[in-house]
């Protein structure tokens, strides 16, 4: 009867919590081990639950061990798709998204040009190292570009979930669908919260 007065809320996992090694160090040295010191906090909060579409379980396979985790993964971890067919979203984002692609292709072609230029005053090998770099950045940071990352955003908006992420495209176009987010150097300090709060609810029904 307790049980059913908890309220559930719904979390969304990217796997930079796991193979990040700039965010996972509150978790663990490798995958492996922040996987499965997340995991042994996770089983302590009911009022939580963790999904993660399986595009991006299957990467996160990837990067881990799978013998040295315990068997709770499949039952902590839910993999869920989103429901692509069924979800729909503002018309804005489109022209936004169109709009953002066009200016990275600009911005893009002015880095190819500066790189042709700078060609007779350094070495060749230096201004390819530069142009990768500099494109890069200038068509990939900071925009969504892969299907692992529409995926993230649909499931947590499908779910009205907090989603734990620390690539900035996602985290830019989950605030403009007015969707929950967390560092994952963040997450951690939310688990322990979390665990505490559910404790003290517990143990106020039970009185």
């Amino acid at each position: 009867m307790a049980q059913e007065k908890f309220k559930r809320e719904a979390v969304v996992l990217d796997t930079s919590l796991f193979v990040n090694p700039a965010v996972r160090e509150s978790f663990g040295r490798t995958p492996t081990e922040a996987l499965e010191s997340f995991l042994s906090l996770a089983l302590q909060v009911p009022t939580l639950e963790f999904y993660m579409p399986p595009s991006i379980f299957e990467e996160l396979l990837n990067f881990i061990e799978p013998e040295k985790i315990s068997g709770d993964l499949l039952i902590v971890l839910n993999q869920k798709p989103p429901k692509k067919y069924e979800l729909s979203c503002p018309a804005f984002l489109l022209y936004e998204l169109i709009e953002d692609i066009r200016e990275r292709v600009n911005k893009g072609l002015r880095v190819a040009e500066k790189a042709v230029r700078g060609v007779t005053r350094i070495g060749e090998e230096e201004v390819i190292k530069d142009l990768r770099r500099k494109y890069r950045e200038a068509l990939r940071e900071g925009i969504i570009d892969s299907k692992e990352d529409v995926d993230l955003i649909l499931l947590a908006r499908e779910l009205d979930a907090m989603l734990i992420t620390a690539d900035q495209g996602i985290i830019k176009w989950a605030e403009k669908l007015g969707i929950k987010w967390l560092l994952p150097s963040k997450f951690k300090e939310y688990l322990l919260s979390s665990i505490k709060r559910d404790h003290l609810l517990a143990e106020h029904l039970k009185q």
